[in-house]
């Protein structure tokens, strides 16, 4: 597992990650090498599946990023599978309360911690090789990722947070500010008092906040707030704007020979 993420987190320094919407091997090749701290390739909103993860995963192999994956549900077959597959850390989604969140993080850690399979020969291993190191260091390494987007999850921060396994409550401005009836909204009152006890929760219990922001001038709102696990932009939105500036830049060249 790469460039000790959790150690960093842990220390109080910030990361930085972007989304994987693609499902595509070469933009997370692309992205990877880029200089992002973590990468999520994202299986609840993007249009890859579980099909294309393993060459995402393979892609990022040598990049020295750290591969998390959102996945739509806590259950246990779906949290084995990826990490399995070699996921370095979840991202839990839609996540209510205590019990749902302990539950999630249970599913990512072999007995007695968790309940997770025990299977050797998987890739995670490299396909046996290294299951005594990988088994060894699954604590020190692996990132449980809470998401906070629900009322009802505002409701447990102090508890969410203060379980062993999640590292990051990281806030989902998109789907909490709709819950809160003010989407988009990000200067509103409510809002700022869920991010203000988001910080304030995950820092009493020694954790991190984290957050996706879209305009990279929220930075210094959320860096204030406490918040070290940060991201903006995904392979979408980077192909997206990159074509369009080039598109407009070779109309504006078009325009001056008219």
């Amino acid at each position: 597992m790469k460039k000790k993420l959790k150690q960093r987190l842990q220390s109080g320094e910030a990361v930085h990650g972007c989304w994987l919407n693609m499902g595509s091997a070469i933009s997370s090749e692309i992205v990877g090498s880029a200089g992002f701290d973590w990468v999520l390739i994202d299986l609840e909103h993007g249009v890859g599946t579980e099909s294309n993860l393993v060459y995402q995963l393979q892609s990022l192999e040598s990049s020295g990023t750290t591969s998390i994956i959102r996945i739509e549900s806590y259950e246990a077959p779906r949290v084995k599978r990826v990490l399995d597959l070699g996921a370095n850390g979840i991202m839990f989604p839609q996540i209510q309360n205590t019990e749902e969140a302990k539950l999630a993080i249970s599913n990512m850690y072999y007995p007695p911690a968790g309940r997770r399979g025990l299977a050797k020969m998987i890739r995670s291993t490299q396909y046996g090789a290294n299951f005594e190191s990988y088994y060894n260091s699954i604590a020190e390494n692996l990132l449980g990722v809470i998401q906070i987007e629900t009322l009802e999850s505002l409701k447990h921060l102090d508890e969410i947070a203060a379980i062993d396994g999640v590292d990051v409550l990281f806030l989902g401005p998109a789907d909490l500010s709709l819950a809160l009836g003010i989407l988009g909204q990000w200067d509103h009152p409510d809002f700022i008092q869920a991010v203000e006890a988001i910080g304030k929760a995950a820092k009493k219990a020694g954790k991190a906040a984290g957050v996706l922001f879209f305009d990279i001038n929220q930075y210094d709102f959320y860096f204030q707030h406490g918040f070290r696990f940060l991201a903006s932009g995904s392979d979408m939105v980077f192909v997206n704007e990159g074509a369009k500036s080039m598109a407009n830049a070779l109309s504006e060249q078009k325009l001056k020979h008219q």
